[in-house]
């Protein structure tokens, strides 16, 4: 197991990439807090893990709020003690074509992606530092590298994600805490209405695989990142796409 008794955060973790993040962490050992802002569905992944002979907890938290991050940290810690690996992956998509989009649309998102990203990694990065170790990954997008009609919200919000990564990166590596992010494009729930939208009908069979990751195919990449496997890997985007990058 390569991720024994470690204890791992999920944000966003009720459905899509971080459910299977949650689900394959638990499978390598890992005691893992399912974190989202739907406490059932948060409970349902949970009761799954445990079921299947791990151990999760559900936690409630709407990550743009820094008092539920900040308590539901706590909450973890009190479970299971320090965070060990701490995934940012809670998103929303808000899309809109710019000349049209709202301020609430701008700043829903923004709140999500950014401002939630940094409250955890403050919630999780004393005890890291202390502790002289610590996974961090955020779960960023093909999007933030090439941009997206209809969603320059959300290609903004995971394009910052990769600049707070390299900078977190500069500043936690002499505490041998790694910072990384995985940058997917995946079928998921949250990407169902860009991806069903007629204008993208023809996106998919560029990829050189000619079709969208489930996110069970997502998850091994963001196990490597938690796992002493990874040892001398900080401030990279690992783009998890069918190739995608190679035909923009």
């Amino acid at each position: 197991m390569q991720m024994k008794d470690k204890v791992a955060v999920v944000t966003g973790a009720a459905q899509g990439i971080g459910r299977a993040v949650a689900e394959a962490y638990a499978r390598e050992g890992a005691r893992v807090a399912v974190a989202d802002v739907r406490a059932e569905a948060a409970e349902e992944v949970a009761d799954g893990i445990r079921r299947q002979g791990g151990e999760a907890l559900a936690v409630l938290c709407d990550v743009s709020s820094r008092a539920e991050v900040d308590r539901a940290a706590a909450d973890v810690k009190e479970a299971y003690g320090p965070i060990d690996v701490l995934v940012n992956n809670a998103g929303v998509t808000r899309p809109a074509m710019l000349h049209k989009m709202t301020d609430t649309e701008w700043d829903q998102v923004i709140a999500v992606h950014l401002s939630g990203s940094f409250y955890w990694l403050q919630a999780v990065v004393h005890d890291m530092i202390e502790r002289e170790r610590g996974r961090i990954i955020f779960s960023s997008s093909s999007t933030a590298q090439n941009g997206s009609i209809g969603q320059i919200n959300y290609a903004a919000a995971k394009s910052g994600m990769l600049g707070m990564v390299r900078s977190a990166a500069r500043e936690l590596g002499r505490y041998n805490i790694l910072v990384n992010a995985v940058a997917p494009a995946a079928a998921t729930e949250m990407t169902l209405k860009v991806r069903t939208d007629p204008r993208f009908a023809d996106a998919v069979k560029r990829l050189p695989l000619r079709r969208h990751a489930e996110p069970e195919e997502i998850a091994p990449t963001f196990v490597y990142l938690a796992s002493d496997a990874s040892s001398f890997v900080t401030g990279q985007v690992i783009s998890v796409d069918g190739g995608g990058m190679m035909v923009r």
